[in-house]
């Protein structure tokens, strides 16, 4: 999911997890992490989620690094545990341009296991590998700048024509990013592969989301689309799921 803001956040943990060693990095020959079994409470998943980032964050950085070139691969994970806030996470950048993960609380207490949660995290680190926030970025301006000129054809006045460009934009913007969704679920479920966690089990996470159908102008592909996605993903690099 991407987001183009970020807000306060309580807990940040970044840089905090040492390098994970070679066995970790290969698929079909990664390391299992230890599985607590189904989480109980809220403070049950709480609990498990450093562990989670300790694990993901090195797996993510490590995969930034081998398939882009000048690209901040030194992610910060942070949680903001505001009260009120609905289950979410995003990817955005700092003012710097460093990736910034953002999970808010109620999200990391919603997940039922560790695998819903290092999806989620390799998901939105996938987000960053990808480049999907400067190719949104330019499909939007590309959008804005179609509809500016077909409005000024035919001669429409400013106000119109801001107004289109508007709307050129924010179709421009969404007209791929039921796309990215898709590309980051795959490079995601690698990475939770990778980090040691079964992904397949982790879109299970799918199947709680109110499902947002197949809609023109829907920012995310439907449900069921994305477990099936995120199963062949696995296939395609011989991980087989129990789920």
């Amino acid at each position: 999911m991407l987001r183009f803001g970020f807000a306060a956040v309580l807990l940040v943990l970044a840089g905090c997890s040492a390098p994970m060693g070679p066995e970790a990095l290969g698929p079909g020959s990664y390391q299992a992490a230890p599985d607590p079994g189904p989480f109980l409470t809220p403070a049950d998943a709480q609990r498990a989620f450093p562990a989670v980032v300790a694990r993901v964050e090195p797996v993510a950085e490590a995969i930034c690094r081998e398939r882009t070139r000048g690209v901040p691969c030194d992610f910060q994970i942070a949680v903001d545990a505001r009260p009120g806030l609905d289950p979410n996470a995003f990817q955005t950048l700092d003012d710097y341009g460093r990736p910034v993960i953002g999970l808010t609380l109620s999200l990391i207490s919603d997940a039922r296991n560790v695998d819903e949660l290092a999806f989620v995290v390799g998901h939105e680190t996938a987000h960053h590998i990808l480049g999907h926030i400067p190719r949104q970025r330019e499909t939007a301006l590309t959008g804005a700048v179609l509809a500016g000129v077909l409005a000024q054809m035919g001669g429409a006045d400013a106000q119109t024509i801001r107004s289109v460009q508007e709307f050129g934009a924010n179709v421009g913007a969404r007209s791929y990013s039921k796309n990215f969704e898709l590309e980051a679920d795959g490079l995601g479920t690698e990475i939770a592969i990778r980090a040691g966690y079964d992904p397949v089990h982790g879109a299970q996470f799918f199947t709680r989301l109110p499902d947002p159908g197949d809609t023109f102008l829907g920012s995310h592909p439907p449900n069921a689309q994305r477990i099936a996605a995120v199963r062949r993903a696995a296939e395609s690099i011989g991980y087989v799921s129990a789920w």
